[in-house]
């Protein structure tokens, strides 16, 4: 105000000079308050590390011990953690309990009933020159891992990677998506009530608390979300040398070939292109089939969602809303131009946008431009299959692939000459409940994979060991100076021979070795006492 002219020593001077410094104290107070959550952020982040550099969480008993806290923590708040889902993204009780809660109570299971089997010395393949040697992999923690979470799992995509961490003996700080504002709260509040507070602390917050837990120093960081953010992770971690797993997403493809039950088809592509109102990383995002079966495709669709939802999908309890007005606007904006087979509804005071099909979609257009995550679905029409995976493999690496397919040879060779992180042939979605299965990107989608025993291993460091013995020295000269070709000519039989694996065989192998360092010896001897004659004479 002082700026436009007026004098300091008028009524108005005074006045915008209080204005300007009461300006100055609020961003003052700001600027402090910013920089006390800094500080507390690194504190938080210390004390993780500080807690698990006492060692506590090396035992397998303990880690147990959480897994276990984690079940009951799920088990007993189990309505509040349905209401936060409610509250965020309108998911009734049922779907909240089939899509975010039952994913981690399974992997509770599976590491609890596995870790011990998981964590045990993994004995390897070793040559004829090592037969007397141990030699393994020994799986043990990485550190302090940092789990960033998303808004539209905001439950699963943060207990899961949690879990697998744990189970690999790790401190971790838990960062949920604060979009999904009710849920991120809730394990604010409930993760310290059950587990070791300094061990697992939760961090909430938004850009400015995210961005400065990505200066500390974390040994692993695994993120859920878009690539645009993957990328300002993988950027900071790199300032660290600090491993990451990048769950991103993109435009997962799915090829619905002719001579396949189209109804069927159909029926399972809207059950995963529509579950929680689209905002699934592995929904299908668009389909492919030939221009014969396009109408057929649309009329199938549009059964299946009558027969899931109801005539008005807005009144069915079992259809989600999109997270924020920020994304419904963004979505919306997706089908400025675009053919409208069916849907096309949308409340923007509610966050409705009923399920919506769209053809004749040119695959230059923005709908076809990037990931949609949300109830849009595109259909491109090709010739044959193979223009379909020219199709696909002119564009990123999708996190997930569908084929829907009766002829085998169809799903083999799409499998075959397309990339992407996962593929279920003959329905969608269904490989990520495979806990055998490791889940993950490849490319754009992402990097690095887990799940189960594959979380186990992502959390961990496998450590190479070898255990020697120190008795047969004599065998040790084949590598000790002075070197001669005699050496390296023995060295070429046990290194490079393929001898046989069975037991007689490795007896006898053994026992040439034995001979061989005998023989060596007498003949070192044998030459010392050569020389010393000589140098006498």
């Amino acid at each position: 105000a002082l700026g436009l002219g007026a004098d300091p020593n008028s009524c108005r001077g005074r006045r915008a000079g209080r204005a300007l410094y009461r300006r100055g104290q609020r961003a003052a107070g700001r600027s402090d308050s910013l920089q006390e959550t800094m500080e507390k952020i690194k504190q938080v982040v210390e004390r993780a590390r500080s807690a698990f550099n006492t060692g506590k969480t090396r035992p397998l008993e303990f880690r147990i011990q959480q897994l276990r806290a984690v079940e009951r923590m799920v088990k007993e708040k189990e309505k509040e953690i349905t209401d936060a889902l409610k509250a965020d993204l309108h998911k009734n009780a049922c779907n909240s309990f089939s899509y975010e809660i039952l994913g981690v109570l399974a992997e509770i299971e599976l590491a609890v009933s596995n870790l011990p089997k998981w964590a045990a010395p993994q004995r390897v393949e070793k040559n004829i020159t090592l037969l007397m040697d141990e030699a393994y992999v020994h799986h043990e923690p990485l550190g302090v891992v940092l789990v960033i979470g998303a808004w539209n799992y905001p439950f699963v995509l943060v207990m899961q990677p949690l879990v697998g961490a744990i189970a690999a003996g790790n401190a971790v700080v838990v960062k949920p998506s604060e979009v999904s504002e009710h849920t991120a709260k809730l394990l604010e509040e409930l993760i310290p009530q059950y587990l070791d507070k300094d061990l697992y602390p939760v961090i909430n917050g938004g850009v400015p608390e995210t961005t400065e837990l990505l200066k500390q120093k974390f040994d692993h960081i695994i993120y859920t979300g878009s690539s645009n953010v993957g990328k300002i992770v993988m950027e900071a971690a790199a300032k660290h040398l600090t491993p990451v797993t990048l769950e991103l997403g993109g435009k997962s493809p799915c090829y619905i070939d002719k001579d396949c039950d189209v109804d069927v088809a159909c029926r399972r592509v809207a059950w995963g292109k529509y579950l929680n109102c689209g905002q699934t990383c592995i929904a299908p995002d668009y389909v492919l089939c030939d221009p014969s079966i396009e109408g057929q495709v649309v009329e199938g669709i549009k059964k299946a969602l009558t027969e899931y939802y109801g005539e008005d999908i807005k009144k069915s309890p079992d259809y989600e809303r999109i997270v924020n007005k920020r994304h419904f606007k963004r979505i919306m904006g997706l089908l400025e131009g675009q053919k409208i087979a069916y849907g096309g509804e949308a409340d923007e005071a509610s966050c409705f946008i009923a399920p919506t099909v769209i053809t004749d979609v040119n695959p230059n257009s923005k709908v076809m431009q990037e990931e949609i995550f949300g109830p849009i679905l595109p259909i491109v029409t090709i010739k044959d299959l193979d223009e379909a995976i020219h199709f696909i493999n002119h564009r990123e690496k999708p996190l997930a692939l569908y084929v829907f397919a009766k002829d085998k040879a169809i799903i083999k060779r799409m499998i075959a000459e397309t990339s992407s992180g996962g593929v279920t042939a003959n329905d969608v979605l269904m490989h990520f409940t495979v806990h055998s299965l490791p889940f993950g990107g490849v490319g754009h989608s992402g990097i690095g994979a887990y799940h189960g025993r594959y979380s186990f291993q992502t959390f961990s460091h496998q450590r190479a060991c070898l255990v020697r013995a120190l008795t047969m020295e004599g065998a040790n000269k084949l590598r000790y100076p002075p070197s001669s070709q005699k050496k390296v000519d023995w060295a070429k039989f046990f290194l490079l021979k393929r001898h046989s694996k069975s037991k007689v065989g490795l007896v006898v192998f053994a026992v040439l070795g034995v001979l061989l360092a005998v023989a060596i010896k007498v003949l070192g001897k044998a030459a010392e006492t050569f020389k010393r004659d000589r140098q006498s004479k």
